[in-house]
C-alpha cells in the first residue's frame, strides 16, 4: 500500500521536508491532497473527525496503512529505517531524530519572519515588526543555526559528508531544503554568509547531484517557492548586515 501524505496543497511548506524523504528513496506515495479524486477535503475529514482514534493536530501527516503519524520530525524518525535514510545504530538514529527537531525550530523561526505577531493576519498588517525580526533573525539566528549544523558535519567522526554516520540519512536531505529555502528568501544575506559554512555548502550540492533527488527537483512535482509558505522573499526584509 502506498504512503499517504497529507499537506496543503500549491506550497512546499513542511510537507517538503516529507517529500523529499520519500522521493529519494523511490517510495510509492500520494500527496492526497493534489490528487484530483481526493484534494484537500480528505485531508478535512481526518483532521475535524469526530470518530478516529488518533487525530493529528495539523498537516502534514502520513498515512501508513491505518497508522496515522504527525509532525515531521515524527513522521521522518517513523520512514527513516523504513526508507534506508536512517543510521542502522539505534543510538544514532536518536542523534539524527535530534538534529532534525532543531531542524523544525529553525523552520518555526523561519515563519515568525514574516509573521512575528498573528499567524492569523496577512504580513501586510505586521511588517514593520517582520522588518525588526527579520534583522535579528539575519543577523544573530542564521548564524546560530548554520554555525551549528557546520560543526556537526564537522566533526562527525564518519566523516564531514553527512551530518550523522556515514551515508546519507534524512536530515541531510531537511539541511538541503533548509538551504534552498534560506537562499530564497534572503538572497543577500545568504549570498554574504555562504562562504562561512563550507562543508552545509558542500552537503547541498552532493544532494541536489543525487538522482532521484535531481529527477524530482527538475519534475512539475517539486512546487516553485512562493509567498504563500514558510520560505518567502520580501525584498525589504532581506538584508546584508
Amino acid at each position: 500500500m502506498d504512503y499517504e501524505l497529507y499537506y496543503w496543497d500549491g506550497i512546499q511548506g513542511r510537507g517538503e521536508f516529507v517529500r523529499l524523504a520519500l522521493e529519494e528513496a523511490g517510495a510509492d506515495y500520494v500527496d492526497i491532497t493534489r490528487d484530483p479524486g481526493r484534494g484537500t477535503g480528505a485531508m478535512f475529514e481526518i483532521l475535524e473527525s469526530e470518530s478516529e482514534a488518533h487525530i493529528p493536530f495539523a498537516p502534514p501527516f502520513l498515512k501508513d496503512g491505518d497508522l496515522i503519524i504527525p509532525h515531521v520530525a515524527n513522521i521522518l524518525f517513523y520512514l527513516g529505517p523504513r526508507l534506508g535514510l536512517a543510521p542502522g545504530d539505534e543510538g544514532l538514529r536518536h542523534v539524527a531524530n535530534g538534529l532534525q527537531l532543531t531542524v523544525t525550530d529553525f523552520v518555526a523561526e523561519v515563519h515568525d519572519t514574516h509573521h512575528p505577531i498573528d499567524m492569523g493576519r496577512y504580513y501586510e498588517e505586521q511588517k514593520q515588526e517582520a522588518k525588526a525580526r527579520s534583522a535579528a533573525f539575519i543577523g544573530q539566528r542564521i548564524p546560530k543555526y548554520l554555525g551549528y549544523f557546520e560543526r556537526v558535519l564537522r566533526q562527525n567522526p564518519d566523516g564531514s559528508g553527512h551530518l550523522v554516520g556515514d551515508a546519507l540519512t534524512y536530515v541531510d536531505l531537511s539541511l538541503f531544503q533548509v538551504i534552498e529555502g534560506l537562499t530564497y528568501a534572503f538572497p543577500k544575506a545568504m549570498a554574504k554568509r555562504k562562504a562561512d559554512y563550507p562543508a552545509l555548502l558542500a552537503l547541498h550540492a552532493a544532494v541536489a547531484k543525487r538522482p532521484n533527488i535531481a529527477r524530482y527537483l527538475a519534475s512539475p512535482r517539486r512546487l516553485a517557492f512562493n509567498e504563500q509558505g514558510i520560505f518567502r522573499h520580501y525584498p525589504e526584509l532581506d538584508s546584508t548586515e
